[in-house]
């Protein structure tokens, strides 16, 4: 099968023993995880397994970069690799060497590359993240939603979800880099803030309002790196 895709790989999973492993889940709308991608065997058995009886699971699959020796050949990128390149052609449909017609599948999926950490060993904030890097971070590890580029302005308020307003003091976002004067919370910093009407929560370095101010104010304190979520 992964001849007429074009694509060599030993030892490839048969597609059908993973199908039949995921008809096991009797949820149709699962989301199917491949920590270790490989080919992309998993993501063609989701797509073919959905064909079958209307399901809509998803998939991720996750991959290291490496290369083939025609690859190395050619020096193409490795970005992509074999996992995407057969996730594509399956959803494309594609015909053997025998004539056979394969049909595609109704179906997409969005390619994402890691890039270096945000964090060093120790939990810290490395050197030289940006305020945008970090507030994507933020507001996805406290919302669960992500902060799309049509959102993202340059401002300390990240927006909200479900009533909860996120705010970002890092970076000199307020054009004070200053401990006192821009990523510390103090009375001077909370008057500068956009105004939202609503519970509050604010990623910042410190905070010198007390107790009682930040329950009138409904803010919630998360300070910076230590209270960030590290995945």
């Amino acid at each position: 099968m992964l001849a007429e895709l074009g694509i060599k790989f030993t030892f490839p999973k048969p597609v059908g023993l993973i199908e039949y492993l995921i008809s096991m889940v009797a949820d149709k709308d699962a989301l199917v995880l491949d920590s270790f991608a490989g080919s992309g065997t998993t993501g063609h058995a989701v797509l073919q397994l959905n064909k079958k009886d209307g399901g809509n699971r998803r998939f991720i699959l996750a991959q290291l970069p490496f290369e083939t020796d025609e690859q190395k050949a050619e020096g193409t990128s490795l970005a992509r690799g074999l996992t995407a390149k057969r996730v594509s052609e399956v959803i494309k449909g594609y015909s053997t060497a025998k004539g056979e017609l394969f049909e595609g599948y109704p179906s997409g999926f969005r390619f994402c590359q890691l890039d270096t950490s945000l964090f060093d060993e120790d939990g810290k904030i490395r050197d030289g993240v940006t305020f945008t890097e970090l507030a994507r971070h933020v507001f996805f590890t406290e919302t669960g939603e992500p902060l799309l580029e049509k959102e993202l302005k340059r401002s300390a308020f990240l927006g909200s979800v479900r009533g909860v307003g996120v705010y970002l003091l890092f970076n000199g976002i307020l054009g004070d880099k200053s401990a006192a004067g821009g990523n510390v919370l103090t009375r001077k910093t909370l008057a500068e803030l956009p105004p939202f009407d609503g519970h509050k929560v604010i990623y910042c370095a410190g905070c010198l309002l007390g107790q009682e101010r930040l329950h009138t104010e409904r803010i919630t304190v998360r300070q910076t790196p230590y209270e960030i979520k590290v995945t």
